[in-house]
């Protein structure tokens, strides 16, 4: 139904970084002081951009699913090496200020602050491919779902869980709304 052809793709996908990260600029999420004020309870610019993220994108690949535009590549849920990964990610991002996207993002804008967590993150993608044939048997084995989608976890249609998942993000939305309205952190 939207056919792109290959010489088409390598031209766009350049393009759609560049207008991801003139979103992110635009959000402020590059700013160091946004995402540590996040950690600290002071600013959810972060939040609302995530969410809004995690919403528009998994509505767009349910809708070209079901157009038959795109199909589902699930990976095993290896929930210890998610929960391992979660703190080393929220320590890493609490050190840095910044998360992966917009380290790389800030970098490129010229933060050379961001480029020293570049190289780290670099660093660590080496190390965890070296690490994986042990963390295989290990990490990535323990508490090990499967390949499975939150449909499958709670029985409910997809739809339904992006449903839920869009109202759950506009009640977020509300309460940081409001809150800020007062002044107060959430």
């Amino acid at each position: 139904m939207f056919p792109v052809a290959k010489e088409t793709a390598l031209w766009l996908a350049p393009l759609f970084g560049i207008a991801f990260g003139w979103l992110l600029e635009r959000a402020r999420v590059l700013d160091y002081d946004v995402i540590v004020n996040q950690l600290r309870l002071r600013d959810f610019t972060v939040v609302k951009v995530m969410l809004t993220a995690i919403v528009v994108g998994g509505i767009g690949v349910f809708v070209l699913v079901q157009m038959g535009e795109a199909r589902w590549h699930l990976r095993d849920a290896n929930m210890g090496g998610v929960v391992l990964g979660g703190l080393l990610f929220g320590v890493g991002m609490a050190i840095y200020g910044f998360c992966p996207g917009t380290g790389f993002a800030a970098a490129a804008t010229g933060r050379t602050h961001a480029l020293v967590g570049v190289l780290g993150m670099i660093a660590g993608a080496i190390a965890y491919a070296y690490a994986f044939e042990g963390l295989r048997g290990t990490v990535l084995a323990w508490w090990n779902a499967g390949p499975v989608t939150l449909a499958d976890v709670t029985g409910l249609p997809a739809w339904m869980v992006y449903a839920a998942l869009a109202a759950l993000a506009l009640g977020v939305f509300a309460l940081i709304e409001r809150r800020e309205g007062r002044g107060g952190a959430v």
